[in-house]
């Protein structure tokens, strides 16, 4: 059999598997809920730290959006996939987490870390994001602290795609915007990143 008939057949398991499980877990089923926790983890954990480029509110806000999930999965209506409506939640909230600026009250360094123009002044320290291997570490670490200073809608956008990679169609599902917004958000996006980048190394050699 041709490997592409493997791969839709694998998907369209899964797929089904995922159904079974959310009926499940509509039922009150707490193993069934432990299996999602299990095949959809990874999947958070990497779009929200790709947010908030922290491991530790990574791991809170991971938490956070599997008990968002618990207590509204009655509200999954199969409109989009279940992989978008988990993302939808995993940048809600991380959004909120940064918007409550909680980020600054338990990481001081972030504060000390850009000026008042939010210049980089330094390094920050290293981002370990799961899909960065170790010898494109340092320049994730500029890239990441770049990323920060975009503006949200921005940076959401750029993140998910260019960071998580995923598509144009599923992130206007998430952020609830037309393709061509998105698009457009990416490209002004990675506009500032080259400034931004430019920035910093013309005022670091």
């Amino acid at each position: 059999m041709a490997e592409n008939s493997l791969n839709v057949i694998r998907t369209e398991d899964e797929r089904q598997l995922i159904q079974q499980l959310i009926q499940q877990l509509m039922k009150g089923d707490e193993s069934a809920f432990k299996q999602i926790v299990e095949t959809r983890k990874l999947l958070v954990y990497n779009t929200v730290f790709g947010l908030l480029q922290n491991p530790e509110d990574a791991e809170d806000v991971t938490q956070e959006v599997f008990i968002k999930v618990f207590e509204v999965i009655h509200q999954f209506k199969g409109e989009s996939s279940f992989s978008t409506w988990i993302y939808k939640i995993a940048v809600t909230k991380s959004l909120e987490l940064i918007r409550k600026g909680k980020r600054k009250k338990r990481f001081a360094f972030i504060t000390s870390l850009f000026g008042e123009n939010e210049e980089i002044k330094y390094d920050p320290p290293e981002v370990n994001h799961p899909g960065v291997v170790l010898e494109n570490r340092e320049n994730a670490n500029k890239l990441f602290a770049a990323i920060r200073q975009l503006p949200e809608n921005q940076r959401v956008a750029f993140t998910l795609h260019k960071v998580e990679g995923i598509p144009y169609q599923e992130i206007s599902e998430i952020m609830n915007m037309s393709v061509s917004a998105i698009e457009s958000l990416i490209h002004r996006a990675k506009t500032n990143l080259k400034k931004i980048l430019k920035d910093y190394y013309l005022n670091n050699k």
